[in-house]
């Protein structure tokens, strides 16, 4: 069977277009588990504890206005809460320098942990990531098992694992959180991101439910607020995900916060296709905390969508200045290549798989974007292979999505249709309205001859969002023109 594929083709090995490519092995590495401290001991966690680089070794603080800055981001941190990154520059300085002279300090360990988990999630350098690790095992192993002040350090492992896409150990972790301290908040939100990783939507909801019964305090309310978006937006509630998000936007303590929130606004517009809305949310975020990553991507986006070319591919190159996140090369890639900047979307790809590949070296799970990646740019056969053990390990929707497509690119349509119909049935988890995943599923039932159903899904993705992807989009557009309008059918003859 012939594959269809989308997208402009480019001279030499680019096979977007035309023909699979034969079957060639990439050397992706695996995911590394990184558990330094498992058997270690506090003062060897000391002393791996090496000086950070001149260009991100933090100054100690200056007396007067600066003295509350360590404060702010201790509060952050210790919450789960955005925080800035020059604020987390400092708590990290003060916080070495504590374990330095009290290694026996579990609390100062915790605390180390979960601002360099912060930083490598804002910053996309996951090299944070084994650094968290190293000091949130240490806050355990000081502390000794059972203790019920472990609870702060495990939330901060299952934050942690949730970030590396490793949602079986988040579960892990959370519930073992929980289980020390069910009345404290912050044990709720990793949980539940992990339950939505695994595709357990009920066990999320009720984990909310549990949530939002607590009444946490008012610092709290935009963090928990930020959580039931998330699971409203993934029961497809879109209008509810966002009134939840603007009123934590509102409540906001912190200007990172704040952005963060206004980032999120920002992504829930994109998705339903307002252009301006999306931009307008992305720029507010990026007055409240300039140069952030995520607002800078986003705005990227948008101004594509806008047909604003040149200023989306500054965007997009803003947002990969410092430490590039593989998924918006290849966000910027797919940008290039639907504009026939064929040299520069191969430069971008070639960043994705290097960022992806040193993110893997630190612990994270970077399957299912690999996945994703072979499938549209590379071999779709091994796309197919990393998705299936991905799905066997963590059956989310974005694995289910992904599995299918993998397995439309490589010719297998019929099975492909069992998983993008899983990324789409709301009696499975699949309610969020995702044009992508519509998009995907018209296209594999147009290939099986399915007509009816093909045109009509192809149609909905581009009423949920008719700029969802610069390749995708247009591809949608173009089967939609070869099926052709609905043909005419004669009304059934009448029963005598």
């Amino acid at each position: 069977m012939k594959i269809r594929q989308y997208g402009r083709s480019a001279p030499g090995p680019s096979p977007v277009a035309g023909q699979p490519p034969p079957r060639r092995r990439r050397r992706w590495p695996r995911r590394v588990l990184v558990t330094a401290l498992a058997g270690g001991t506090v003062a060897g966690a000391v002393l791996m504890l090496r000086p950070e680089p001149p260009h991100r070794r933090a100054l100690p603080p200056a007396p007067g206005p600066q003295a509350h800055v360590p404060a702010q981001a201790l509060t952050a941190v210790t919450s789960g809460l955005p925080a800035a990154l020059p604020d987390l520059a400092v708590l990290i300085g003060q916080q070495e320098s504590r374990v330095r002279a009290r290694p026996q300090d579990a609390q100062a360990w915790a605390v180390l942990g979960a601002a360099y988990l912060e930083r490598g999630r804002q910053s996309a350098d996951t090299a944070n990531y084994p650094k968290a690790e190293r000091a949130l095992r240490t806050a355990l192993q000081v502390r000794g098992e059972g203790h019920p002040q472990n609870a702060v350090a495990l939330d901060g492992l299952a934050s942690l694992a949730n970030a590396r896409r490793d949602f079986p150990e988040a579960k892990r972790y959370g519930e073992q959180a929980l289980k020390l301290a069910p009345k404290q908040w912050t044990a709720y939100p990793p949980l539940i991101d992990a339950y939505t990783g695994l595709g357990d939507y009920k066990a999320a909801r009720s984990t909310l439910d549990k949530l939002t019964a607590l009444h946490a305090g008012a610092a709290a309310r935009p963090a928990v607020m930020a959580e039931a978006s998330a699971v409203y937006r993934d029961r497809g509630w879109r209008e509810d995900a966002a009134a939840q998000l603007t009123d934590a936007a509102a409540a906001a303590r912190t200007p990172a916060e704040q952005a963060a929130r206004l980032t999120g606004i920002g992504q829930l517009s994109w998705e339903r296709g307002d252009r301006e809305d999306a931009l307008r949310h992305f720029e507010a975020a990026l007055r409240l905390v300039p140069g952030g990553r995520a607002a800078l991507a986003g705005r990227g986006r948008a101004l594509a969508a806008l047909g604003r070319d040149g200023e989306a591919l500054a965007a997009y190159r803003a947002a990969l200045a410092g430490q590039p996140d593989p998924r918006d090369a290849l966000e910027l890639g797919e940008l290039y290549e639907s504009l026939g900047m064929f040299p520069s979307a191969q430069a971008q790809y070639d960043l994705m798989k290097r960022r992806a590949e040193e993110a893997a070296a630190g612990g994270v799970d970077e399957e299912l974007l690999i996945g994703q990646f072979e499938a549209d740019h590379g071999d779709p056969r091994e796309a197919v292979e990393r998705l299936e053990e991905e799905w066997l390990r963590q059956p989310g929707i974005e694995v289910a999505d992904a599995l299918g497509w993998a397995l439309h690119r490589a010719g297998d349509d019929t099975q492909a249709l069992e998983y993008a119909s899983k990324a789409t049935d709301k009696t499975k988890g699949g309610g969020v309205r995702s044009a992508p995943y519509v998009f995907h599923l018209g296209m594999i039932e147009r290939e099986l001859g399915e007509d009816g159903p093909a045109r009509r899904h192809l149609e909905e993705a581009l009423r949920i969002n008719p700029y969802f992807s610069p390749l995708g989009a247009s591809a949608a557009r173009s089967a939609l023109h070869e099926l052709g309008e609905v043909p005419d059918e004669p009304l059934p003859a009448e029963l005598p």
